[in-house]
């Protein structure tokens, strides 16, 4: 994946080979720490290149990580690497912060709501919504 152009990536082919290596039998203590290992490895690894590749395509000097997987030491260490060979910063919260994305998605729903914005009650999936297409708040 991180071979590919752009900056879009998706985890779901790595976490299905995760899953059925984690399922195989005969799996020892030590196997299953190395599986979870090269997941993390795996996952902390892709998550820098494209952050790279973003802070590059937009010249942007700072990158802001924002939900769960702003808990993660090692992703911290390593993008805080990264931004200081860059010269530039990342901003992180507070661990006690870094909450699942629904949360984060439930209060931007309320605060459009609070602005008057309403939708119809019926549910339209969308899977792949490009947020730049969302009306401001």
């Amino acid at each position: 994946m991180t071979d590919r152009p752009g900056l879009d990536f998706s985890f779901s082919g790595l976490k299905t080979q995760v899953l059925l290596a984690w399922q195989a039998s005969n799996q020892t203590p030590e196997t299953r720490a190395d599986i979870a290992r090269g997941f993390e490895d795996a996952v902390v690894e892709t998550l820098a290149i494209k952050c790279q590749r973003a802070l590059e395509q937009t010249g942007a000097r700072t990158l802001v990580v924002a939900g769960g997987v702003g808990a993660n030491t090692r992703l911290r260490a390593r993008l805080q690497a990264l931004a200081e060979k860059r010269r530039a910063r990342v901003c992180f919260p507070r661990p006690a912060f870094c909450t699942d994305n629904g949360a984060m998605i439930a209060f931007a729903g309320a605060l459009r709501l609070q602005a008057g914005q309403h939708e119809t009650p019926a549910v339209t999936v969308t899977p792949r919504w490009d947020m730049a297409s969302l009306p401001p708040v």
